[in-house]
């Protein structure tokens, strides 16, 4: 058995090229093979959001507090509340972070495949934010 205490974890403060607005990451597992799964709170302050992106082999959202926002590729925006659970399977291209009034806050589960857990692409712009809330 291995115990990893939450002290042996700093978060993490991963800047503005792949984010918009201000995000903390707080490992959970950065699991490694034969065990390549990461899990990671993320904590979205409002208005904050993820550029598009996409996961090799797909992601989990389990949201914790807060309210949030994630939009796919081709499909509405959805509202993400408490106890919400939200899938995008591998190649989808989607974001997903805070609402503009109410930090938001998840689980990230994903899968490293060669070493990559996502692959990042442009922001999204403020006027497809405000646009997409209103949806």
């Amino acid at each position: 058995m291995e115990i990893h205490r939450a002290g042996d974890r700093p978060s993490q403060f991963p800047g503005n090229e792949y984010f918009t607005g201000t995000v903390r990451f707080d490992p959970v597992v950065t699991g490694n093979d034969p065990s390549p799964v990461k899990i990671l709170t993320v904590t979205f302050e409002p208005g904050a959001r993820t550029a598009w992106h996409t996961h090799p082999a797909g992601q989990t959202l389990h949201v914790l507090s807060g309210f949030g926002l994630a939009g796919s590729e081709g499909q509405p925006v959805q509202v993400l509340r408490p106890g919400d659970t939200a899938w995008f399977a591998p190649g989808e291209r989607h974001w997903h972070g805070a609402s503009p009034d109410c930090a938001m806050t998840h689980l990230a589960m994903q899968t490293s495949v060669e070493g990559k857990t996502a692959d990042w692409m442009e922001h999204v712009s403020d006027e497809d934010y405000s646009a997409a809330r209103t949806e």
